[in-house]
């Protein structure tokens, strides 16, 4: 491993990628990101560069065009060469999968074998995939482990299930690949600084985001649906983990891929669940400010409680969670108040 390793970012510009972007640097490792901006905004770069100190290589561009890619592994040639490649790019709501199926079936899944496709052509064979937790459907025991069974229930967690089969694949037939797969919970909150953050387009498709707006006054309250699930306060419980926690999550699982050369898939939780009620009452406390609710009858496929067993990724990886509900109001508080309109405030 040289001093300081290029690692190639797809959906550099997004949520998660822009804040594992900074924990990437900050561990010494230089960045090559790319990003079509289809669901993000180049806004981020420059905050990027702000907060980090350093230039932001980046091409733009789909990953989907094996031009693209090309271009990022030149670029990448004076730096050092890209030495892994971290996929984020992806489309992921889980509603509008349901509406848009072919969509999510080509951008997800057209774009991994890109990835992989440019990869394979440059001689590069350690990945870290971003998966998700939907992989697990609804859980049978909490807390979730990995051996959990796996039926993915809408498309964009089939996605996500057929990606992981795919990259298994892949390393079944060629020894050479090596892929950290991580099974994200939920992730939430902001970078300490304020500057980026989470930006949904349109109406937010995830709690956090959705209370955010309820607590700056774009929204008039949150709705609840369902209090009557067997579950403390009778409101669902989920695993939260703040976006930074899951940023060292990539670091660490890059190091793992480099030192041991082998493959690895562990959840990226807390394993810790707090309820819809819980989260309100944080955000409420970290805004000064209460957060109005209106109760509503159950959402079909929602389930009463969800959250990891996060041992194997401690175990394997060093890794786990070090910031509370309240850190991650706080700092999501941070963003949305001093950035009311997301990237373009």
């Amino acid at each position: 491993m040289t001093a300081s390793p290029c690692i190639l970012l797809t959906g550099a510009a997004g949520y998660i990628a822009s804040h594992t972007w900074l924990a990437l640097q900050e561990a010494g490792f230089t960045v090559l990101g790319v990003d079509n901006f289809v669901n993000s905004s180049p806004n981020v770069l420059p905050r990027l560069r702000e907060i980090g100190g350093q230039p932001t290589h980046f091409v733009e561009g789909d990953v989907r065009d094996p031009a693209v890619l090309d271009r990022c592994f030149e670029v990448a040639r004076p730096l050092g060469g890209i030495r892994a490649v971290v996929h984020f790019a992806a489309l992921k709501a889980v509603g509008e999968s349901v509406e848009r199926p072919l969509d999510y079936f080509e951008n997800n899944l057209g774009g991994l074998l890109a990835v992989c496709q440019a990869m394979q052509r440059h001689g590069v064979f350690d990945l870290v995939f971003s998966s998700s937790a939907t992989v697990y459907g609804e859980p049978e025991r909490l807390p979730i482990t990995e051996d959990a069974p796996l039926r993915a229930t809408n498309p964009y967690g089939q996605t996500k299930l057929l990606g992981e089969e795919l990259l298994r694949g892949l390393g079944a037939c060629d020894a050479r690949w090596h892929v950290a797969t991580l099974r994200y919970f939920n992730p939430v909150g902001a970078h300490p600084s304020g500057r980026i953050g989470e930006d949904p387009r349109g109406v937010p498709n995830n709690l956090m985001p959705y209370v955010a707006q309820v607590a700056v006054g774009k929204r008039p309250h949150l709705n609840v649906f369902g209090n009557d699930y067997d579950t403390p306060d009778g409101t669902g419980v989920r695993d939260y983990i703040h976006v930074c926690d899951l940023a060292e999550g990539h670091v660490a699982a890059l190091r793992y891929l480099f030192a041991q050369q082998r493959s690895l898939t562990v959840n990226l939780g807390t394993g810790q669940g707090y309820s819809v009620l819980q989260l309100a009452q944080a955000y409420g406390r970290a805004a000064g400010r209460e957060v109005p609710l209106v109760f509503a009858p159950r959402r079909a496929g929602d389930v009463a409680a969800c959250y990891a067993d996060p041992a194997q990724a401690h175990a394997l990886l060093g890794w786990r969670a070090t910031r509370g509900l309240d850190d991650m109001c706080v700092d999501s508080w941070r963003w949305q108040s001093t950035n009311p309109g997301g990237f373009d405030s």
